[in-house]
């Protein structure tokens, strides 16, 4: 019997190959098809019930018919997966951010994805994040005002994977790893796009903060100014202890909305020995903590998968903020941010 489920693919099997499973697994229309990995590919693939493994994702796209697939490996690798899948003739894509190292890249993904009229996604999480749309909903209703000054930040103890730790391979450090969220959902948040910014960013290796061994800043911030002269503060960085910490805080001409993303637990554990699993990035479990209910819920990925499966299954036009654009934009953003802290000025952007 034919299944009427979308076919997905995924390409990878780490962290963020991960996250995508799960919210499909969440999905009652979606079946995952197939994955291509060069390691934990056996792993990974029983986790999730996928019959069909491949070591190469160009087979993966030659053998499989395939209506989606999540591109999920390290951040060099998403120009030429997603390239690969729009010429091989997959019409939709959900591309991890950044969506690319260099914006070179970007351009070139965006101009195949349109010339073989593939739907190109971007994977902003926050903006599906429950927490960040109930914001949303109350700034919306005029509780506050007119937005006149944002602050967001992402920020943990630093990243695991050595492909992180390389500028080649992350196209840089804290900034273009975890400031790329709080970048894209300023942007959406305010729907203007940023003018010009001032960055400042640690050096990267020895005169990093904490992290000597990474070639990327392990510390970053910036200011961006909008449009409409208003502004905001975004952070980035790989020296907070105690697990991921996401916070937004939105101040408007009639009062203040503040949302803890993360860290924000209503669960309140004290142990002496430690248990599992807290939250993303958390050294330890020992003592009191604030264990996550259902992270992946809470910081979006379960709606952004499912509405980009809704987008594929009726044929429609991701909103702003998700595009294979809005990609570009954020990644823009960061090059600016790191020009400036090279320069020691203001940078603008065309």
């Amino acid at each position: 019997m034919k299944s009427n489920k979308l076919r997905v693919g995924i390409v990878g099997s780490k962290f963020a190959a991960n996250l995508h499973a799960k919210a499909y697994e969440r999905c009652n229309n979606v079946e995952i098809s197939a994955v291509a990995s060069i390691d934990g590919l056996e792993e990974f693939a029983n986790t999730y019930n996928i019959k069909s493994k491949y070591s190469d994702y160009n087979m993966m796209f030659k053998s499989e018919k395939l209506d989606l697939i999540s591109v999920c490996v390290p951040n060099f690798l998403h120009k030429e997966v997603t390239i690969a899948a729009a010429k091989a003739g997959i019409k939709a894509i959900i591309c991890e951010k950044p969506i690319a190292t260099t914006l070179e890249d970007a351009k070139e993904m965006i101009e195949v994805c349109n010339k073989n009229k593939v739907k190109l996604m971007y994977a902003e999480d926050w903006i599906f994040a429950p927490a960040l749309k109930r914001a949303e909903s109350i700034y919306n209703e005029g509780a506050i005002g007119d937005a006149l000054f944002l602050k967001a930040k992402e920020t943990h103890s630093g990243s695991h994977s050595p492909f992180a730790q390389k500028i080649k391979t992350c196209g840089g450090g804290a900034m273009i790893h975890l400031g790329i969220h709080p970048i894209g959902w300023v942007r959406w948040f305010k729907k203007k796009e940023v003018k010009e910014v001032i960055g400042r960013v640690s050096g990267g290796k020895e005169n990093n903060l904490k992290h000597k061994n990474f070639e990327g800043e392990d510390w970053s911030a910036a200011i961006l100014t909008f449009s409409d002269n208003t502004h905001a503060i975004v952070e980035g960085n790989y020296i907070t202890c105690g697990g991921l910490d996401d916070m937004i805080e939105i101040y408007g001409t009639k009062g203040v909305i503040k949302v803890k993303l993360s860290l924000g637990s209503p669960i309140s554990v004290f142990s002496l020995d430690g248990y599992s699993y807290a939250v993303e990035k958390a050294e330890t479990t020992v003592g009191w903590t604030r264990p996550a209910v259902d992270e992946e819920a809470e910081l979006g990925y379960e709606k952004e998968i499912k509405y980009f499966v809704d987008c594929v299954l009726n044929d429609k036009e991701p909103i702003f903020g998700v595009r294979g654009e809005d990609g570009l934009k954020a990644l823009e953003i960061v090059s600016a941010i790191y020009k400036s802290a090279r320069e020691g000025k203001l940078v603008s952007l065309k």
